[in-house]
């Protein structure tokens, strides 16, 4: 029996990227609330900022591009914001509103560097279709991942083992989530990009010590 979870219980889908990433990171963000802006961030901010209009839809030669469409998934536990979707007319897929025909939906993603050795960003992709699919009542077989350092758009299969990877990482989030649980520290060569390098205390003795309960230990020697 699939777990329904409920509105109060949605997390961030934007946060499946940082804990694939690092789920340290994960926690310090939407667990201990921790953040830090830094030069990769503010740029990945400024280029969503771009896309990010939900009154602006666009027609292209049988495409309809909606920009920044709210999706959400009860089965994942998961809510956010599609960079662009596009419909795409077909003889399968779904009815839209005030539109003749039938449309094949896709979620772009816009990320400002460039493709990584890991799945983050085609897991983070692959969720909103998995939202899409969730609300729209269809399958959409294919994602796509727009790289502003390389100007270069790359086709992603949704793929049975990248759908599973979403649902062990939504579940995995939520049981952290639910335990208010922040993972030990486990330095490696992305710490150098995090903005949260500062706050992580990779150095902090008896690394199990949270970053919210060390800043109180501080403040209370003081």
């Amino acid at each position: 029996m699939t777990t329904e979870y409920t509105a109060d219980e949605l997390l961030p889908l934007s946060g499946l990227q940082h804990f694939l990433f690092c789920r340290r990171q994960w926690a310090l963000i939407h667990v201990e609330r921790q953040w830090q802006e830094n030069a990769l961030t503010a740029d990945g901010r400024i280029m969503h900022r771009r896309v990010d209009d939900p009154f602006f839809t666009e027609s292209r030669k049988g495409i309809i591009l909606a920009r920044a469409v709210p999706v959400a998934s009860y089965r994942l536990g998961l809510s956010g914001v599609c960079d662009v979707v596009e419909f795409t007319e077909t003889t399968e897929g779904v009815k839209l509103p005030g539109r003749a025909g039938i449309y094949q939906p896709a979620p772009v993603e816009y990320k400002r560097g460039k493709p990584k050795l890991e799945a983050s960003d085609e897991s983070q992709l692959c969720a909103q279709a998995m939202c899409l699919e969730e609300m729209l009542a269809t399958t959409i077989p294919t994602g796509y991942l727009y790289y502003g350092q390389t100007r270069h758009r790359v086709a992603v299969p949704l793929t049975p083992a990248l759908r599973d990877l979403v649902r062990q990482a939504a579940q995995e989030m939520h049981g952290y989530f639910k335990r208010g649980y922040t993972p030990r520290v486990k330095p490696f060569k992305g710490c150098r990009s995090c903005s949260l390098a500062d706050v992580c205390l990779p150095d902090l003795p008896g690394k199990a010590v949270s970053v919210s309960k060390y800043i109180q230990q501080q403040i209370e020697s003081a």
